[in-house]
């Protein structure tokens, strides 16, 4: 599913291009219902294919989250261009508070609907987004006056890339491998958050702590961008960086309290990643093409996603394995000095 949420995200910013954020919300967003519809159909028993989860739930669902998502996002940033940071924090952090209301959601739907509960779960789930995306649809859409000037905000490349023309710069890269080094700190503690807990003593807190990691998730999907607007995007992305970096390397310490901490601070810091790379992107390649261009950077989270996880189990111990992690982080940050330095010097020829 987070393969094809990326693949949605990039082919969601063409797609708009073409029908416009209104109607791209509606297809993502009926995709995403369409998908838990029919993982709701499939067969319960051990003869059914699996492949048909892959199918509704991750390619299709997965798919249509990623194009409404990027639709929302594009377009808060096209309303809001003084303030982008905190307009695509607000979306970022919707998103990141569905799961504290779904989850405990879901969970009680499971507990108290009986024989067939996991199918009429999703059934529910599949009528109430349907119904909230038809409600909601029409009311998403790009300013006119930022139609007519796309080229508004100030941009630190000088123009209004093109997908094509930004994947040609190195630009593109610093930011796209910083993503995918930073996010790899989260995807390796995300499937271990229930059980990492016992390592420290606090197998008892571990669902209090799923919850505050979420909440510390959707908090820094807010934070970061906003702190953005205040203190500039490549900084705030490279403290959050260094954050994440100095949180792995804090986890290979077995004390119980700075481990609570740790895992709140990378939560916030990986949220924050969702919140100030759409920023980040529309800074250095303009706001006109975001969508398409979002959708190449997130590749970059796309391959922590899949890579980190499979790379990360070939070393041997968990605090070789915090360590790596806390040096990939690292790297990401020097990435984003680099392009710091980078925009800098644009800047002073620019103004010479």
């Amino acid at each position: 599913m987070l393969c094809f949420f990326v693949i949605g995200i990039f082919a969601g910013g063409k797609i708009q291009t073409k029908i416009g954020v209104k109607f791209t919300a509606l297809i993502g967003g009926l995709m995403v219902a369409a998908g838990m519809l029919a993982t709701a159909l499939i067969p319960a028993n051990v003869n059914a294919p699996v492949f048909l989860i892959y199918l509704f739930y991750g390619i299709i669902g997965g798919f249509g989250v990623g194009a409404g998502y990027n639709a929302n996002i594009s377009t808060a940033q096209k309303w809001f261009p003084k303030n982008r940071g905190l307009a695509t924090g607000v979306s970022v952090c919707a998103f990141g508070f569905s799961t504290v209301i779904f989850a405990p959601l879901v969970t009680t739907l499971i507990n108290k609907l009986g024989e067939n509960a996991v199918k009429y779960t999703f059934l529910i789930l599949a009528g109430g987004f349907a119904a909230a995306v038809l409600l909601l649809f029409s009311f998403i859409k790009t300013p006119p006056e930022q139609a007519a000037n796309p080229a508004a905000p100030v941009l630190k490349g000088g123009k209004q890339y093109t997908t094509l023309e930004m994947i040609k710069t190195p630009r593109f890269y610093l930011i796209a491998l910083s993503l995918m080094f930073g996010t790899s700190v989260f995807f390796i503690i995300l499937p271990s958050l229930k059980s990492l807990p016992k390592n420290y003593g606090l197998e008892s807190y571990a669902t209090v702590i799923v919850m505050f990691t979420g909440i510390a998730n959707a908090l820094g999907r807010l934070g970061a961008p906003l702190m953005s607007d205040k203190i500039g995007r490549e900084m705030a992305d490279i403290i959050i960086l260094a954050v994440t970096a100095l949180g792995a390397f804090g986890l290979c310490f077995n004390n119980s309290i700075l481990f609570i901490v740790i895992i709140m601070a990378v939560a916030f810091c990986y949220g924050g990643y969702s919140g100030l790379y759409p920023v980040l992107t529309s800074e250095n390649f303009g706001i006109k093409n975001v969508g398409s261009n979002y959708g190449a950077v997130m590749v970059g989270f796309m391959l922590s996603a899949l890579l980190f996880p499979i790379v990360i189990k070939k070393i041997d111990g968990q605090k070789l394995q915090f360590m790596t992690l806390g040096a990939l982080a690292a790297v990401g940050a020097v990435l984003v000095i680099i392009l710091k330095l980078m925009n800098l010097k644009q800047a002073k020829e620019t103004a010479q």
